[in-house]
């Protein structure tokens, strides 16, 4: 295994390398970065060319520059590195070092978001192949593909910013509103659940009439304005996600998991007002990762005393319950703070903002007013990008698992008398998953090489901004410095994928050729 990585690694660095000088030399060729001070008619022009010449060493022929470029990335290995100056002064690592939070603040999230809806739909359009719910998922993933970003980015900014902003003015939900979406919850429900045209009408009778409900009471209670989740909400949402998640993972029919998952929500539960002080404690971001370690620690203890002698699956499932549960916390809190947030005068009752990476406070504001801040500023790339994304995922699980579900070792542990539950998860997801892993590590790579277009439409500066800026200034220094980041990710992507095969699937041997 460790002679394969060496080898691979030395594989990818000489395909970097190749790859780098290309791209140094191409760039260089074509570009000229004196060509508007040649034009230009200021009296300083000459002198501005000797400087800018001499800074980025234009008097050097492109290919041994490139060997100047890296002398100065080797010289990262003893400490002394350098990527060079920008046109503008600035150094390359700084711009990159900048940008590189940002790409992933924005696109990280859209990623997970993508990955776990899209697959999670494409399976249940696969077993539910032919059906209302196929047909509907078909369609939606082939629009929302052929969508062009820019212009679903645009709808966001008028429907879900300045007129979702509009209507927090007087939040009160209109009937006909109401009725419209309980429909399509019955419609999507029922497409879910069911199949059978009696047990079909049941689902869709109870999901809507427990979405018109819950519009209801939102009105009632006036939610929209003063949003909260307390006991009651954690209690109920949390109990839904422990009986969906032990379903998901080891299956509902054991009780000793379902038990511990329970007993998972119920510490959550009872330890509430204590996390709640906790989180007005100073230096929060200690707190907050004091309480995800401790998460982590209950959670492993529940699944250990609990879980039998399935300790690994209880360990499993205790532990995403745990995590889901102190997500939904930490909403809550959030939620707490809103009323506050969209009266602040920078805010002014306009809390879901258009542009922008975070708002410039003219008044003191406390850690959790700015992480609402800035997840509120997250909202419509965040969406934009999933609506995109997800489309793809849909597409590619469902037709890899309507494949590995017509194999024969599918039909010979049904055969068996396994539980279709097991015959799903255990067998047809994890091989349903071997293909789909070079997509999902080559996206998560791409995550740093940012989105140039969602960035460019709502104001954010991250990698996607910096390369474009790189091609439009012609900064050859800043073009390499953003290659070197994406460029090194995307070739250990393809390694780590060649990795996962070798654990994914056993009939792969990695260095089993040689």
């Amino acid at each position: 295994m460790i002679g394969y990585i060496v080898r691979r690694l030395g594989v990818l660095l000489i395909i970097l390398l190749g790859s780098s000088f290309l791209l140094f030399n191409l760039t260089a060729i074509s570009s000229d970065p004196l060509e508007n001070l040649r034009l230009s008619k200021d009296e300083n022009a000459k002198f501005q060319i000797a400087a800018l010449t001499r800074a980025l060493s234009l008097d050097v022929p492109p290919p041994l520059r490139y060997f100047l470029w890296l002398k100065g990335v080797l010289g990262y290995l003893i400490g002394q590195g350098t990527l060079g100056l920008t046109r503008e002064g600035g150094t390359v690592v700084e711009q990159v070092s900048q940008a590189i939070p940002v790409s992933i603040r924005l696109v990280f999230v859209a990623t997970i978001v993508a990955i776990i809806m899209g697959i999670s739909l494409g399976i249940i359009s696969a077993l539910r192949q032919y059906s209302r719910f196929d047909y509907s998922m078909t369609f939606a993933a082939f629009l929302m593909f052929s969508l062009p970003i820019f212009w679903v980015a645009v709808l966001l900014k008028q429907f879900l910013a300045i007129e979702f902003n509009d209507f927090l003015e007087t939040p009160k939900i209109s009937l006909t509103y109401m009725v419209i979406v309980s429909i399509l919850s019955g419609v999507f429900w029922s497409g879910v659940l069911s199949l059978l045209n009696k047990r079909a009408l049941i689902t869709f009778s109870l999901a809507s009439s427990l979405t018109f409900g819950s519009f209801l009471l939102i009105n009632y209670l006036d939610w929209l304005e003063k949003p909260r989740l307390g006991l009651i909400g954690l209690a109920i949402l949390g109990s839904a996600f422990a009986v969906a998640i032990t379903a998901i993972s080891v299956g509902i029919e054991d009780k000793r998991i379902l038990k511990a998952s329970f007993v998972a929500v119920g510490v959550g539960l009872a330890s509430y007002y204590p996390v709640q002080f906790a989180f007005k404690l100073p230096y929060p971001n200690i707190v907050l990762l004091s309480l995800a370690v401790l998460t982590f620690m209950v959670a492993a203890a529940i699944g250990w005393l609990m879980g039998g002698e399935d300790k690994g699956p209880a360990i499993r499932t205790v532990t995403i319950v745990s995590v889901i549960f102190g997500i939904l916390t930490i909403l809550d809190r959030l939620m707490q703070v809103w009323p506050r947030y969209v009266s602040l005068s920078d805010v002014n009752y306009r809390p879901i903002p258009t542009i922008g990476e975070s708002r410039i406070w003219f008044e003191p504001v406390g850690f959790w007013i700015r992480l609402l801040d800035s997840l509120t500023h997250l909202i419509l790339p965040t969406l934009a990008l999933t609506l995109i994304s997800f489309a793809g995922y849909i597409r590619f699980s469902r037709g890899t698992l309507l494949e590995v579900l017509n194999q024969d070792y599918i039909r010979t542990a049904r055969s068996k008398g396994l539980t279709e539950r097991t015959v799903i998860m255990r067998h047809a997801f994890r091989n349903t998953m071997i293909p789909m892993t070079t997509i999902l590590v080559v996206d998560f790579a791409g995550v740093i090489g940012g989105a140039i277009i969602t960035e460019r439409v709502f104001g954010w500066r991250g990698m996607g901004t910096l390369f474009n800026n790189a091609i439009t200034n012609m900064d050859l220094n800043l073009l390499m410095g953003v290659f070197l980041v994406t460029g090194t990710l995307a070739v250990l992507a393809n390694l780590i994928a060649d990795l996962l095969y070798s654990v994914m699937d056993p009939r792969v041997r990695v260095g089993a050729g040689k």
